[in-house]
């Protein structure tokens, strides 16, 4: 008996402690997801007892490393993510002690390639853009080699691209919407060339390796994790392009446009059902043993996961966030709230 009241004197005090060290929510993460957690943090700061939840935009895959770096007041309780957790990335996680993580499907966002109202709309496909922006691309003599990439100039690819340089700015490799780019972009036109789509099955490292690796010759040009920053720099340069997610794209429609891809605009309706080619789930992540130690945590993903807020017509659809639907909205918010650990 003794031990057991020491044990529980033990939990106690450890868990004051935690609560002493620290009195705010921690968020680290994606600079897509950025915004979304902002507008609820400062929400949840004002309609509760609560502190508004501290917000950091330090990209996916630096959250990541931030979130399973360990438990305690020195560790985040939440991380956003532009991509689904990586199973390195969980295995990480539980070998510094995270074990129990609950997933936060959030809502769905575009990935598009815009550049100034100031110049003509681009058309374009993903097999021009892999042609753009990959380090390495296919010879143009239609052998099945590969050659540093010439292009320097969009119609050099195709001549009804503009006849401007190749000019485009986008996140960093920490990033989850490069990796989505990555993916969805520059795979999808990689594999347009079949040789190399045969490839996948023979020697999928360097399938990867040709169609993920982008140029480093100052054609793509990594802007940070700053999404502002780019949309700064195309209103300034009305030749460059810039890649970050539709919502950035929507809360600034007075001064860029999204190019369309494979026949496709990025709309809100083109991204909620699935037409829009470039599209994919936002997420976040909660630390759960820190749930009952940090306060307000609980609360905040109940505000996070409201109707009010992740809904049809909730606040986040008005700074661009697809929503995810009733149903889907109410499973998400059942596991959410309950802390069920993912399982991968």
């Amino acid at each position: 008996m003794k031990k057991l009241i020491l044990a529980i004197s033990m939990l106690i005090t450890s868990t004051a402690a935690f609560t002493a060290g620290r009195d705010t929510i921690n968020v680290v993460g994606s600079s897509t997801v950025y915004p979304f957690s902002t507008v609820v943090a400062e929400r949840f700061g004002k309609s509760t007892k609560f502190k508004t939840p501290k917000i950091e935009s330090t990209g996916t895959g630096g959250g990541m490393k931030l979130f399973c770096a360990g438990v305690g007041i020195d560790t985040p309780d939440m991380s956003n993510a532009s991509r689904r957790i990586k199973k390195s990335e969980f295995d990480l996680c539980a070998k510094n002690g995270v074990e129990d993580i609950t997933e936060v499907l959030v809502g769905y966002d575009g990935i598009v390639i815009a550049n100034s109202k100031e110049s003509k709309q681009m058309i374009v496909s993903r097999k021009e853009l892999f042609l753009a922006l990959a380090k390495e691309i296919p010879a143009t003599d239609g052998s099945e080699k590969l050659i540093v990439n010439p292009y320097k100039y969009w119609n050099e690819i195709n001549q009804a691209l503009p006849a401007t340089k190749i000019e485009v700015m986008g996140p960093p490799p920490t990033s989850g919407t490069r990796d989505a780019f990555a993916e969805l972009v520059l795979e999808s036109g990689c594999k347009k060339f079949s040789w190399i789509k045969a490839m996948k099955k023979t020697n999928k490292k360097r399938y990867k390796t040709i169609c993920h690796a982008v140029r480093e010759d100052h054609v793509y040009i990594e802007a940070g994790e700053n999404d502002n920053l780019i949309v700064q720099k195309l209103t300034a340069n009305p030749n460059a392009f810039g890649v970050f997610g539709f919502s950035f794209l929507d809360q600034n429609s007075d001064r860029l446009q999204g190019s369309e891809v494979d026949g496709t605009e990025p709309t809100f309706e083109g991204i909620s059902d699935g037409t829009y080619p470039v599209s994919r789930p936002l997420y976040f992540y909660v630390k759960n043993s820190h749930a009952g130690k940090v306060p307000g945590i609980l609360e905040f993903l109940k505000e996070f996961t409201s109707e009010e807020s992740m809904g049809d017509e909730g606040y986040l659809t008005d700074k661009g966030l697809i929503p995810l639907g009733e149903e889907k909205l109410n499973i998400v918010r059942k596991s959410v709230l309950s802390l069920t650990p993912l399982k991968l």
